[in-house]
Order: structure tokens, then C-alpha cells, then sequence
């Protein structure tokens, strides 16, 4: 006798989870709720038929102090709230005891050191594939702050492309776009009006190469320099509050105050974020790197392993800095994410390790408590 289990498993069609393979997939298929929500194959992997028989995959779309707002195949509701699960998160649920759930492997997780004297990390979002970072050009535009959201996307695996907003209000933006495209050659700059409905000049066109089908994007930046108009452009709606910037020095007011998920138009899921006054590297060793990559091959050639670039005999980085090839200022913001990931990074580990040792020794106490 066949059980009420394999039937059930027999009954669910499961095709849906499996994204399509084009080369094999003649056939035009409109796209699922998943497949708009961002799923893919290495999603779909980590589970099997006997383990989904009561669950269903969905992904956060916002977190809220109450709760996690979670969308699938007919799913839209706010489970418990959970601190390890972040803003495009994917999770198995099971509708009837949302409170329980299980969390799919990432394929990127963007994560900074939390505002404040602790020194938590804190969760930015997961499973992007690729990450505007937005500038203006005018007052807002700096260099060292595109440095750091640019090795915060490295670290996390996602592609990062430099969008510079306000076009229609600079007369010279040749200058921005010489100076972003400057900071890495693996680094595209887009240059637009985040307002501009041109059908080739427009959001829409230039960013059309990232936001495609599947595809996950976020937009991360100051206040101010467009994301909402952005992902408004993107979607075709003005569904999301915008603010002119101030006019007295340039900065942009908070207008969006969480972090959530957008389903435009063509199956693309978009990111809008809050402007993130504060954004200290931790754990970020490879993106920094990746940034300061010339930089970090000049430093390999130096006479000794552990020289600090400054006064040291033989060091390639001066000899770059002294002959005009490297700017100095290029050579203090590296030295100075460097030492800001070692030190976060460090006081992460101690406290991990203090973590590890506390409940140890509760353990302990329980166990001397039960003999």
C-alpha cells in the first residue's frame, strides 16, 4: 500500500522549483512567482522532494522589528522575526507553523560592521547578484566612499557597477566618470538622470544589461542620490517616496527607512536600501584587496614582508608614490581600510571566542548542577 506521504510527494508538482534550461526549454514559458522573485538552479539543489513534502521555498522581501515579510507561490505573510536572516534571503517555510523554518545556503551575503560601540555585525542583504552604487555628481560624490562599497561588494562575491545620478544638473560630468572609473578597472560606471525617460539614454536602457530576468539588484548609496527614483524608473511606478537633496550642501534626506525587495516589470528583483551614514569594513580582507589590487602587487615586491610603506628601505610602494604612479592619497585610504578591517575584524573574533568560552562554562554548570 502506497503511504499518504508518497502520495502527497507524488501529487506536488515540483517542476515549478526547477528553473528552466533554455537550451533545452524551446517553448515560451511565463515566468512563476519564484522565477520573478530571483530562484535559481543552486537553490533548487539543496533540497529533494522527501525533504519539501510540507515546505515551500520563498524569500524575504523586508525584515520588520515584528517579523520577516516572506513571498512565494502563493505565499505573502510576516513570519517571526530572526536576527541570522537578512533582506533576500531564500527559506523553506511551512505556511501552517511559519515560525519554523529552514535557511538556503547564500550565494552572496553584502554585511558591514553594525553603527555603535559593540561591534556586531550586521546583515545588509543576501543572494544579490549585482549592486549599484550610487553617486551624484555634485557635493555627494567621494572617492573613498565608493572605495568601501566597492570592496563591501567584492567580499560578498557580487558584482559591483558605479551609477552617477544627477547628470541633468552637472555641466562638466566628465570628471566624475574619469575619477570613478578610475578606482578599478573591474568596476563599469554608469553615468545618468535617475528622472530621464529617453528609451536609449534613460535608467531603463543603461542599466537594462544587469537587470535581467532572474537577476537580483540592489542599489546602495548615500541619501539622496537617486536609489528610489531608481527602482521607481526601473518599475515603471512612483510607488516609492523620493526627496529633493538639500540645496545648501547637496547631502539627501532619508526618505526610505528599510531595506525591501521589488519585482518590476520583465522578472527582475530590486533592491532599494537607506543611506548608511556609517560603513566600517569587517571581514573584508579579499574585498579591500581586490580594490587596492595594483596596490597590493607593488606591496608584494617590497624588500620585506612586513613593511608599512612608509620609511622602510626598498619598499615598491614609496619608490610608486615618490616617481608619480601611485598617488599618496590612493596609498592612505588602502592603508587605512587595511587597518580598520584588522582591527573590526579582530575584535569580532575575541568576541566570538568570549561568546564560545561563556557558554562553555554555563554547560559546564548545568552538568555539575544535575550530579
Amino acid at each position: 500500500m502506497v503511504s499518504i506521504r508518497k502520495l502527497k510527494i507524488m501529487a506536488r508538482d515540483y517542476s515549478k522549483f526547477l528553473p528552466k534550461n533554455p537550451k533545452t526549454n524551446t517553448t515560451k514559458r511565463t515566468p512563476s512567482t519564484l522565477d520573478k522573485l530571483g530562484w535559481q538552479t543552486q537553490f533548487a539543489q539543496q533540497f529533494n522532494a522527501e525533504q519539501i513534502i510540507d515546505m515551500h521555498p520563498v524569500r524575504v522581501t523586508e525584515v520588520h522589528r515584528k517579523g520577516l515579510h516572506i513571498v512565494g507561490d502563493n505565499i505573502d505573510m510576516l513570519t517571526p522575526p530572526n536576527p541570522d536572516v537578512t533582506v533576500g534571503d531564500w527559506l523553506l517555510v511551512n505556511p501552517a507553523s511559519p515560525h519554523s523554518h529552514h535557511l538556503l545556503d547564500r550565494k552572496s551575503l553584502i554585511k558591514r560592521r553594525a553603527p555603535g560601540t559593540d561591534r556586531k555585525l550586521q546583515l545588509i542583504a543576501a543572494n544579490i547578484d549585482t549592486a549599484f552604487i550610487v553617486s551624484s555628481c555634485n557635493n555627494d560624490f567621494n572617492i573613498a566612499r565608493l572605495e568601501r562599497y566597492i570592496a563591501l561588494a567584492f567580499e560578498a562575491d557580487v558584482s559591483p557597477v558605479i551609477v552617477l545620478t544627477k547628470l541633468d544638473l552637472c555641466t562638466e560630468p566628465e570628471g566624475y566618470v574619469r575619477d570613478a572609473s578610475a578606482i578599478s578597472a573591474l568596476v563599469p560606471v554608469v553615468a545618468l538622470d535617475a528622472r530621464g525617460t529617453d528609451p536609449v539614454t534613460g535608467p531603463i536602457a543603461k542599466l537594462a544589461h544587469w537587470c535581467k530576468p532572474g537577476q537580483t539588484v540592489a542599489f546602495i548609496g548615500s541619501s539622496g542620490v537617486g536609489k528610489s527614483t531608481l527602482t521607481n524608473a526601473l518599475s515603471g511606478t512612483q510607488d516609492i517616496e523620493t526627496q529633493a537633496i538639500r540645496e545648501d550642501d547637496a547631502k539627501g534626506r532619508h526618505t526610505t527607512t528599510r531595506r525591501q525587495l521589488h519585482i518590476i516589470p520583465g522578472g527582475c528583483a530590486v533592491l532599494d536600501t537607506p543611506g548608511m551614514r556609517e560603513l566600517q569594513m569587517t571581514d573584508a580582507e579579499g574585498g579591500v584587496a581586490a580594490v587596492f589590487s595594483d596596490l597590493e602587487t607593488l606591496a608584494s615586491q617590497c624588500r620585506f614582508g612586513d613593511c608599512q610603506h612608509d620609511t622602510e628601505p626598498g619598499c615598491a610602494v614609496s619608490e610608486a608614490v615618490n616617481d608619480g604612479t601611485i598617488e599618496i592619497a590612493r596609498v592612505q585610504r588602502w592603508n587605512k581600510l587595511a587597518a580598520e578591517n584588522r582591527f573590526n575584524s579582530a575584535t569580532l573574533a575575541e568576541r566570538k571566542t568570549k561568546d564560545r568560552t561563556l557558554a562553555k562554562n554555563i554547560r559546564q554548570m548545568k552538568r555539575l548542577k544535575r550530579k
